[in-house]
């Protein structure tokens, strides 16, 4: 029984040490981590109110609208 379990643990520690010398000299081949992965995405525009220039025209046509109200009329965009 003794010799089975030294066995056993003689053959585990040879595999361990191939398994262990195999990855490094896979590792070594690799790219390095910085190449391996692509750039990050640019920023791009996912919802109109992520698009500085759709929030500027909004306001741009918020104003006109504003301006060609007559003071007297109630505005529809407020409560009251």
């Amino acid at each position: 029984m003794g010799k089975a379990v030294l066995i056993i643990a003689l053959l585990a520690l040879i595999i361990y040490g191939l398994l262990r010398l195999w990855e490094r000299r896979r590792a070594s081949r690799r790219p390095s981590p910085s190449s391996q992965f692509p750039p990050p995405p640019t920023r791009r525009v996912v919802a109109p109110d992520d698009d500085p220039d759709f929030l500027r025209d909004l306001e741009r046509k918020r104003r006109r609208r504003q301006k060609s109200q007559p003071d007297d009329e109630p505005r529809p965009d407020t409560d009251g």
